[in-house]
């Protein structure tokens, strides 16, 4: 993954040298908010009102905060009103491409060649990392959000009013409680295998190894008392908090176990975050969302200073579809 400095595209890797070894990795740069009305929402600017058809998400099928965006595209009945374009798993020397010659979808917005192209085209002197999801307004042309977990609460609530859905996997009376849920997993689960996986010390590498599977163990202990994450009084109810859970763990014995060396333990061998895993999977419209071809393309073949033969491995095979048996928990 490369970075554009005053809008000049550089093939540069983290520097861990930087940090002792420990990967870091940046925050995103751009933050407004699509809102039912218009109005500016957390950060970033106003002028961004829901609407059909008025804006785009970039994304990558491998990338795990990519999918957080198609799946509450799917929950949330916005595929007839946002539409999408898919890099390529390969990303090389140019970051993530449109080559539909190797998966893309292509970009039929501008027909760039690459996705540091949007980036620019946002922001011609644009510096810092160029990374995906990004959401796009095409009324304005230009980048609305490239921070996934503040896209998914825009596609949760901004657009009810247009679709109709109401379901909202963020009350407002859960906030805190998914919060603390999100702040944990964040740390150690969704970005503590990359801290592991790009760590290029042994001593940054175990810590993260450690609070991961920590952090497994304490999910074990919950998922076998309740369904979900979170509790809403005397039930546990489906949030934003499972969402951002689920597209680490799906991709965790395919990828993470061996490309990431995140060894200790499987998702398999923990009985109840495997049910987990599958109830979620199976709930309607994600299934279709989870591409382990481009999520395995794109480790093993991108991720050459891991894996310099760039050979994809076959297996694991993994059956998602398997009864989950998690319907009797409150």
């Amino acid at each position: 993954m490369g970075l554009l400095v005053k809008g000049e595209w550089h093939d540069k890797w983290y520097d861990t040298d930087k940090s002792d070894g420990a990967f870091e990795r940046e925050d995103a740069q751009l933050r407004s908010w699509v809102t039912a009305d218009g109005s500016a929402g957390p950060s970033g600017n106003a002028g961004f009102r829901a609407e059909s058809g008025r804006y785009h998400l970039y994304v990558s099928l491998a990338c795990p905060w990519a999918h957080r965006t198609l799946i509450f595209r799917q929950l949330k009945g916005l595929a007839g009103h946002i539409g999408v374009s898919v890099v390529s798993p390969d990303m090389l020397d140019h970051g993530w491409t449109f080559d539909t010659g190797a998966g893309s979808s292509g970009d039929p917005l501008y027909h760039s060649d690459f996705m540091h192209q949007i980036y620019t085209r946002n922001k011609s002197d644009y510096t810092g990392r160029v990374t995906v999801p990004v959401l796009w307004d095409k009324q304005q042309e230009c980048i609305v959000s490239n921070e996934s977990a503040e896209i998914i609460r825009m596609l949760n609530s901004a657009f009810n009013d247009i679709t109709g859905n109401q379901q909202d996997f963020c009350p407002e009376h859960l906030k805190p409680q998914i919060d603390q849920v999100n702040e944990r997993v964040y740390h150690t689960i969704n970005n503590g295998v990359y801290k592991a996986g790009f760590a290029t010390k042994t001593e940054k590498y175990e810590a993260a190894f450690s609070e991961l599977f920590d952090s497994l163990d304490w999910l074990e202990e919950r998922l076998t008392q309740q369904r979900y994450l979170v509790r809403d009084g005397d039930k546990s109810v489906l949030t934003e908090a499972d969402w951002r859970l689920f597209t680490t763990l799906i991709r965790f014995d395919a990828v993470y176990f061996g490309h990431f060396k995140c060894n200790l333990r499987r998702i398999e061998d923990y009985p109840a975050i495997s049910g987990y895993v599958r109830d979620l999977y199976q709930h309607p419209g994600v299934a279709e969302t989870v591409d382990f071809s481009h999520i395995k393309r794109h480790y093993y073949y991108s991720h050459d200073m891991i894996n310099p033969t760039r050979i994809v491995p076959v297996g694991p095979a993994l059956d998602f579809n398997r009864a989950h048996g998690r319907e009797s928990l409150k």
